[in-house]
């Protein structure tokens, strides 16, 4: 009962429910609370404390920053009185616009690292790159299909993939990569081979229109890695596979700003639980590749039946 009256307490502030409403859309950083509530550090600062007390909200670290979001076991009846309330704010709407001007920065961020590295990649060491453990990778794709190759950069799973497949769908958010991708198809040829501009939690394809969905060390660049998953459900046939390569966690805590890295790899455990949560069966998870050099990185490889 005390944490209950405590958290009514709590609401009882106008800007409290705005931040409350506001990360039950979206984990936010103290510098992103900042932008779009228009106030002071210390003022945001004060108040996340006073939520985090009451049990309301949660934290990790993000690199040099530390995000906030809804606590998971918060009280489904308090959300629900933090919802009807922010209805009678004024400023909820405007929370709402300034929320979509922060997320865009937060994409255009990592797209600026890729239109930057495009045509460099082969050129450049990136973390969880490993020949051997594409080639595990590709060894479960079996037979002519069409494929989606998500988050392709540069291509290189998807030419490998056009030498067997009907058609590959090349997906990347980055308009240069596109352009680079798109270029080095026709200089090689390269004929079923599409590349499409479009964001891995919104894919630019159509309901179960491909056979086979891969990731190759780009689920952890995707703010939302479940939705990215859920995605590729949602594009499968009946039967498809799903095909992922990543990071296995780690804590590089540079690869954030070196790599443009949203999360620093995943547990089998969690690629587990997103792969269930998307509807997927027949989940199979295992680490294939551990780097000799420090700080060592090991690739996981993920693989399931829609």
């Amino acid at each position: 009962m005390a944490s209950i009256l405590r958290a009514l307490k709590v609401l009882g502030d106008p800007t409290r429910i705005r931040i409350l409403h506001l990360l039950s859309r979206e984990e936010l950083a103290v510098a992103e609370l900042q932008e779009i509530l228009a106030t002071g550090q210390s003022t945001v600062s004060s108040h996340l404390a006073q939520l985090r007390q009451a049990g309301l909200v949660e934290d990790r670290k993000a690199g040099k920053s530390v995000r906030y979001s809804l606590r998971r076991a918060a009280s489904k009846t308090l959300l629900k009185a933090v919802e009807e309330a922010a209805r009678e704010l004024d400023e909820i709407r405007r929370d709402e616009e300034a929320l979509a001007v922060v997320l865009e920065k937060r994409r255009e961020r990592t797209r600026a690292f890729f239109d930057e590295m495009a045509g460099k990649f082969g050129r450049h060491y990136m973390p969880g790159k490993s020949w051997k453990a594409m080639a595990e990778a590709l060894l479960a794709l079996v037979g002519p299909v069409e494929a989606a190759d998500l988050g392709a950069g540069e291509g290189a799973v998807a030419f490998l993939l056009s030498r067997r497949a009907k058609k590959v769908y090349a997906v990347d958010s980055s308009p240069q990569m596109v352009e680079y991708g798109r270029r080095l198809a026709a200089e090689r040829g390269v004929r079923n081979v599409e590349y499409r501009l479009g964001d891995l939690e919104s894919l630019p394809l159509e309901d179960a229109s491909v056979d086979v969905a891969f990731f190759s060390q780009s689920l952890h660049h995707a703010q939302h890695p479940e939705r990215a998953v859920k995605e590729a459900h949602r594009i499968l046939r009946s039967g498809g596979r799903v095909v992922i390569l990543d990071l296995a966690r780690h804590r590089h805590e540079e690869a954030r700003e070196l790599y443009a890295d949203e999360w620093l790899g995943f547990t089998e455990a969690e690629m587990r639980r997103f792969l269930r949560a998307a509807g997927f069966r027949q989940i199979e998870t295992a680490v294939v590749h551990r780097e000799e050099q420090a700080p060592h990185f090991e690739t996981l490889l993920a693989s399931a039946a829609k």
